[in-house]
This record gives C-alpha cells, structure tokens and sequence, in this order.
C-alpha cells in the first residue's frame, strides 16, 4: 500500500519521534520491529522499512557503475544511514548526526510525510519552504516527469 499523509508531531526531548498510525503498519510488522532511518534530499530524512530499505538498495545497486559521484554519493548515503528500534509506544529515536543534518531540533515541531514506498521527516521550517517554493509548479512539474497524466 503506498504510503502517503502529511502528519505534524513534536521531536521529544531525547529526540524521540512518534510514528502515525497510519504510517506505522506499513512501516513495521511484528517480525521486522525496526526502521531504516537515511539521509535524503533537501535536508529532509527518509524512512523506510526492511524491506523497503532492501528494494532501495537494490534500486541504488543499478546506479552504483555511474561513475564517481555515484559512488560519493552511496559512501556517504550508507555510512549515515541506521536502523533504529521502535519502541513499545511506536517511537523511534532519531540519531543526533542525522538530527542534525536535517535540521530537527529537540522539542520543536516536524513533519513526516508519506512517499509511495517511504516517510520522509522534514523540519516544520524547511517543509513548509519547500511547499511555498514547488506547490505552485505541481501541475507544470507533473507535466515534466510524467508527460501527459493517464485521469
């Protein structure tokens, strides 16, 4: 089931981040318990389950021969990328470096949405800066991935 939503929650005080519901049986199972916590685009952090993690890395695998950035890119994509336990209240702590990256600070208020096949954590700010900056070109960026929409 492609995960989507946009849901707002409070980062805790021991960088603790409640995962919706919603996003939550898609995410977790009771035999895979943990979710891959990884950098992704924008300042934003991508999550996925295990399986999910595995179907990326199989996706990042056929990019992997691309040359040099490709290679900088996946050191650096791997060597930030951890999996986290989710506790018995359907929390995950989010590492400090990555909390960092992402610009999420303790306490504050962030974003998780829903992306097919992933959630994606964004600070409130750079979240709401990204919607102001491409929500107006949805349509035009549509026509430019996707060519002439199927509805």
């Amino acid at each position: 089931m492609a995960l989507t939503g946009t849901f707002n929650k409070i980062l805790d005080g021991k960088r603790r981040l409640a995962i919706p519901k919603r996003l939550k049986e898609e995410l977790i199972t009771r035999d895979f318990t943990q979710i891959y916590i990884a950098p992704g685009t924008a300042s934003s952090l991508l999550l996925f389950s295990e399986k999910g993690f595995e179907q990326q890395a199989q996706r990042l695998r056929e990019y992997s021969r691309n040359g040099p950035e490709a290679a900088q890119y996946l050191r650096l994509y791997y060597a930030r990328a951890e999996k986290v336990e989710v506790d018995s209240q359907g929390r995950i702590c989010i590492p400090e470096r990555l909390a960092e990256l992402a610009s999420l600070e303790v306490k504050q208020e962030v974003v998780l949405i829903g992306v097919q096949d992933h959630a994606e954590i964004w600070s409130t700010e750079r979240w709401n800066t990204y919607l102001n900056d491409h929500g107006p070109h949805f349509d035009e960026m549509a026509a430019q991935a996707f060519g002439q929409m199927p509805w």
